[in-house]
């Protein structure tokens, strides 16, 4: 039946629909996409504004003492941890797609800046923030998250496993009242055992006592809960809520209790002190890009040449951090990979106006944030004004903060933070897994964790190429109609170049008088290497007066095949029958 004259038209109009529709842009859809705050706010309640206020305020009480105690990780004064507070809360409740996520100052952030800032001052803090906001955001923008993909499981433990020891290990020296700084986990030992004899008794004992306290509180929170539950009394209901709220506040609680105690006691002096906070919120300024510090002038050269790799690595870790928490809190929802890395971008770049150091998200105070039953990420924006209050009305208080009780809160923090079961999963599982793990455990502690980063990575991937460079392949001998053996070597998974030689000398390994057979049906992928070696051992076997052929291959991967050599074209069949009833002829 020949089509009518106004079918042809017809159907090219029914195409040019497709096509628009196709690349139709929605704005709404993009809107909201990009603004997730849209989606949410227009459904807002004042009870689920009571809820975000609760929880807000209840991160609020441990990010105050966790920021100060971060930003002396770091070699920064204390005002710099609320400095890098209030921003991420702000911009977060815009473009962040997970109502749980708590973005500011985290332990392995601030670990990461402590050799710049001691050298170049706390501009560098600042620098970094803003160049590793551009960085997170130019990647979320062109959707390559899959970077992270990189940090394997191992890598991962083994890095936070070492930054947990390093960091705890760095405030040994404040628990026991000894002076001085120690940015190395050696550095940090050596210094507690060369000056025992300047260990101070109240420090130590007010340390040691927060701990025991921070470790308590933690631990009766199983006993309690924000949820009414009906076998339990109104009493014991009311009394749950109670321990709950105090297990979550405890990191305010033991500073608190310590500040009190420090200025109560100021006439003795019996513990070391945080001393001067500089007061008053930061200016709004653009990051510097030359730093003047101790009378030396430093250029952008000179800034990145110190950061080094850590200039790649920080922005890294930041995404590998924010998005691991955004997924390990999504509860079996899609997490958008790429909006997380622009709203973390956008809250570094601004931050950095505030003199913020990097920004990311907090797995401790998201989790503080999903047990207080946070609905939406308004909550922190209250979080934020908790911290702005602070900055406002609460840094002359500071000054008696003592510095043991600041170092309980981040060894308490890294004792939660240490991958204990990763050295049990992986054992289990698959022992060879230990040899990242354990590499870059021992790097990051003993080289930085730049680098120790960097050299498990390059271990894991030598791992993968040499699952790449011996594949698997299963052997079968199989029995021709016609009297003979036929070998059918069928490779497990697609061949690249490294397998090459090794799929050559499996098949050249059969000598004598058989057929060998190359089964492709697993085989999804094929690079030119692999063709050329095909095609030589092919040849080789032809000289030697065997049979070789190529069954069950997909026609892309032929015809990869076929452009190397075409005479390989004579060597595929569609199925081994044939081969097994004696029909194999190839000339």
């Amino acid at each position: 039946m020949e089509p009518s004259d106004d079918q042809s038209p017809r159907e090219t109009s029914r195409a040019l629909d497709i096509v628009k529709n196709y690349f139709r842009f929605d704005r709404r859809v993009f809107f909201k996409k990009r603004f997730p705050i849209a989606t949410w706010l227009p459904k807002y309640t004042f009870s689920t504004l009571f809820q975000d206020f609760l929880a807000g305020f209840t991160v609020g009480l441990t990010e105050i003492p966790q920021g100060i105690a971060f930003a002396v990780i770091a070699g920064l004064t204390p005002e710099y941890g609320l400095y890098c507070g209030f921003m991420g809360g702000f911009v977060y409740a815009i473009f962040g797609s997970c109502k749980d996520v708590n973005i500011g100052p985290t332990s392995i952030m601030a670990l990461m800046l402590q050799e710049h800032v001691s050298k170049m001052g706390p501009d560098m803090a600042v620098i970094i923030t803003f160049l590793a906001g551009i960085i997170i955001f130019v990647l979320g923008s062109l959707n390559l998250g899959f970077v992270v993909e990189f940090f394997s499981y191992p890598i991962i433990a083994g890095f936070t496993c070492a930054a947990s020891l390093q960091i705890a290990s760095t405030q040994v020296k404040s628990l026991l009242g000894i002076g001085g700084k120690a940015d190395a986990f050696l550095e940090a030992w050596e210094g507690v055992f060369n000056n025992l004899d300047k260990v101070r008794l109240w420090d130590s004992i007010l340390g040691l006592l927060s701990i025991m306290f921070l470790i308590a509180l933690k631990e009766i929170r199983r006993f309690g809960t924000l949820q009414y539950r009906a076998d339990w009394s109104r009493d014991r209901n009311i009394a749950g809520v109670f321990i709950f709220m105090l297990s979550l506040a405890r990191n305010a609680l033991v500073v608190i209790i310590g500040t009190l105690i420090s200025y109560n006691l100021r006439d003795d002096n019996p513990f070391k002190i945080t001393g001067d906070v500089k007061g008053g919120f930061p200016p709004f300024a653009a990051p510097p890009f030359s730093i003047n510090y101790n009378g030396t002038t430093y250029n952008f050269g000179d800034i990145a040449t110190d950061y080094g790799p850590a200039m790649a690595f920080i922005p890294l870790v930041a995404i590998l951090e924010a998005i691991s928490i955004g997924k390990a809190f999504s509860k079996g929802k899609p997490l958008d990979a790429s909006q997380e890395m622009l709203a973390l971008g956008l809250c570094n770049i601004l931050s950095s106006f505030v003199r913020s150091m990097p920004i990311t998200g907090s797995f401790t105070r998201t989790a503080v944030n999903n047990a207080s039953g946070v609905k939406t990420p308004l909550a922190g924006i209250f979080t934020s004004f908790m911290v702005l209050l602070a900055i406002a009305f609460l840094t002359p208080s500071f000054y008696y903060v003592p510095k043991a009780t600041l170092a309980s809160v981040v060894i308490c923090a890294m004792f939660y933070l240490f991958d204990y079961d990763a050295f049990v999963v992986i054992w289990r599982s698959k022992k060879l897994d230990m040899v990242p793990f354990l590499v870059t455990f021992l790097c990051c502690i003993f080289i930085s964790l730049e680098y120790g980063i960097l050299i498990g990575i390059g271990v894991n991937l030598l791992f993968v190429l040499y699952g790449s460079a011996r594949p698997k392949f299963d052997i079968v001998k199989e029995k021709s109609n016609h009297g003979g053996a036929i070998f059918v070597i069928t490779p497990k998974d697609t061949l690249y170049f490294p397998a090459a030689e090794y799929l050559r000398d499996t098949v050249l390994g059969y000598d004598g008088d058989h057929i060998v057979v190359v089964n492709g049906k697993y085989v999804r992928n094929m690079d030119v290497t692999v063709a050329k070696s095909m095609a030589v051992f092919a040849q080789e076997l032809s000289e030697r007066r065997q049979t070789v052929a190529f069954v069950d291959f997909k026609p892309s991967v032929i015809e990869v095949c076929v452009n190397v050599n075409a005479n390989l074209r004579a060597y595929f069949r569609d199925d081994l029958e044939q081969i097994v009833g004696g029909q194999l002829h190839i000339q």
